[in-house]
């Protein structure tokens, strides 16, 4: 109603006509039963029949689209609220759920806006029989009225224990998801320990069994409302048929009436009853859509253009810049980053250090703006950056991250060159060979994690940012491509005037930067200038330019 209220007015509309169409036949038909002469009938029945017939499929052909383009519609704006959504919120609610709300609610929703238009025309037919009835017999109609009342209330109680456990059954969804994420992420580490394999197995057969109980338990529930409505509804027909009678003189045009209006009006009773279900978990679907779209918060934030410099500004700088995860579940230890104050000048090349657990991925993502700081700021050639900004500071930055995702498509800044740029580097970085690019489109990403990494160092470098970030770049290649990268291609980065950071566990090359700088336990431990702090002493690896 909210997206397209004047179309969905038109369907029912359409539906309701449909309705009474339908309702109108049964009229025709009974009088039909019981006239002498019945031709005069025959031009009512043809139109009410292509009445009743070209409304029903235009109300379907109608939803039929209105269905796929409210889906798309609401497939993209939940995408677009994904990617605007602050990077530590979507941490938070993990990709399990967001892949199941994509997935199986909007399927779920789907159906059930398919079911609507038949809905309102069984509803329509429904009523219009029940007027019909009241036309040859008032109690008849109190009667029916009375008795749907009486199933009606009773009939939504067990509807609300059947969605009840429909919104359980979808809540297990997610787990289960969960549990398919580590089937295909983690396949290889699953295949090398048969423990993990049954642990795994025995999780996803467990989230099943309660997904299984919880459906079979509503649909039971459902199956006890559709049994229960239909001994209502043959109490109707019981008393209309045995007990009206008996009360009172009933004329055979309406006896005739009653049952032709019963045995009619089946139909879309137990269709509309059976749509019910559907109804039920389509309203799951968008409560499970609603809720995540709380969840990941408004789409609707200022972005504005970075200020202009400062003059004599030429700097990134951390001022005080603090940072927790907030993790209730690890009370005291949870890990804080920070208090961190640092300048990184532009056009250096500044290496970050530190072993496992010293903050550099927590960092990373500071620095990128993916993260934003619990206290302190972040200042870009002298300007505060403040949330109206964030998106065009993330701008700046091109990266490969340690977990990074390789798309095949090529986001370079020169797009009319990108082909002739990407081969010279495919050759330079031994990919020629296995991959091939065509309108800016790799023909592969299928290879080996080192080579993925080379490709992503090869999108990244095409983007033609101010700010390069590689971290752990290195950590996977043999010393060939680690010459590549350190020797080559970030001096000629450096060159270009770029600003680049990378993080690394591996002193070996630091000498080759301007500055090295020290995380450990989340604070600048040292800070030194390349071949002048401690690493003198140390023994390293020796690259030369090439």
């Amino acid at each position: 109603m909210r997206s397209a209220r004047r179309r969905v007015l038109g369907v029912a509309g359409i539906g309701i006509i449909s309705g009474i169409a339908g309702s109108a036949f049964i009229a025709v038909l009974n009088s039909a039963l019981h006239a002498d002469n019945r031709l005069h009938l025959l031009l009512p029945f043809c139109v009410i029949v292509l009445a009743r017939v070209a409304t029903n499929l235009y109300a379907q052909l109608v939803v039929v689209d209105f269905t796929q383009d409210s889906l798309m519609d609401l497939s993209e704006a939940l995408s677009r609220r994904i990617i605007a959504t602050p990077y530590r919120m979507l941490e938070r609610i993990g990709p399990a759920r967001i892949m199941a709300t994509l997935t199986d609610d909007v399927l779920m929703l789907a159906g059930a806006l398919l079911a609507v238009p038949s809905a309102i025309t069984n509803i329509a037919v429904i009523l219009g029989c029940a007027a019909y009835l009241a036309y040859l017999s008032w109690q008849s109609a109190v009667a029916l009225l009375l008795f749907a009342f009486i199933g009606a209330v009773s009939y939504h109680f067990l509807l609300r224990r059947s969605y009840e456990a429909f919104v359980r059954a979808r809540h297990e969804r997610d787990t289960l998801f969960s549990h398919y994420r580590g089937l295909t992420d983690g396949i290889k580490e699953l295949q090398m320990n048969s423990g993990r394999r049954r642990a795994i197995i025995d999780d996803i057969v467990a989230s099943g069994l309660r997904s299984r109980a919880l459906n079979i338990s509503a649909r039971r529930i459902a199956m006890v409302g559709d049994g229960w409505a239909q001994f209502m509804f043959f109490s109707v027909i019981g008393i209309m048929l045995f007990l009206m009678p008996a009360i009172e003189e009933v004329s055979t045009e309406s006896l005739t009436g009653y049952a032709v209006v019963a045995l009619y009006v089946m139909s879309p009773l137990w269709a509309l009853i059976g749509a019910l279900p559907s109804f039920q978990r389509g309203q799951a679907a968008y409560d499970r859509i609603d809720q995540l779209g709380l969840t990941l918060g408004e789409t609707t934030a200022v972005t504005a253009p970075l200020p202009p410099r400062e003059p004599g500004e030429t700097a990134l700088e951390f001022r005080g810049v603090t940072f927790s995860y907030h993790d209730p579940d690890a009370g005291p230890h949870s890990f804080e980053l920070g208090p961190i104050d640092l300048t990184i000048e532009r056009g250096e090349l500044l290496f970050i250090i530190g072993g496992n657990g010293s903050g550099k991925s927590t960092f990373v993502k500071l620095l990128t703006g993916l993260y934003t700081p619990d206290a302190g700021d972040i200042l870009l050639d002298g300007a505060v950056l403040d949330a109206a900004h964030r998106e065009a500071y993330r701008e700046q930055f091109a990266t490969v991250f340690s977990d990074f995702y390789l798309f095949n498509r090529l986001a370079a800044a020169d797009a009319s060159h990108v082909d002739d740029h990407a081969r010279s580097y495919l050759g330079l970085l031994d990919l020629a060979q296995k991959v091939t690019v065509t309108d800016g489109v790799l023909s592969t990403t299928t290879l080996s994690q080192g080579q993925r990494r080379r490709l992503a160092l090869l999108s990244a470098y095409l983007e033609d940012r101010q700010f390069y970030v590689f971290d752990e770049w290195a950590a996977d290649q043999d010393p060939t491509y680690r010459q590549i990268f350190y020797a080559k291609l970030l001096p000629e980065l450096k060159a270009r005037g770029k600003t680049v950071i990378v993080i690394t566990h591996d002193d070996r090359y630091v000498h080759l930067g301007d500055r090295v700088v020290k995380l450990d336990f989340g604070r600048v431990a040292d800070v030194w200038r390349a071949g002048s702090g401690p690493l003198d002493t140390e023994e390293r690896e020796v690259v030369t330019p090439t």
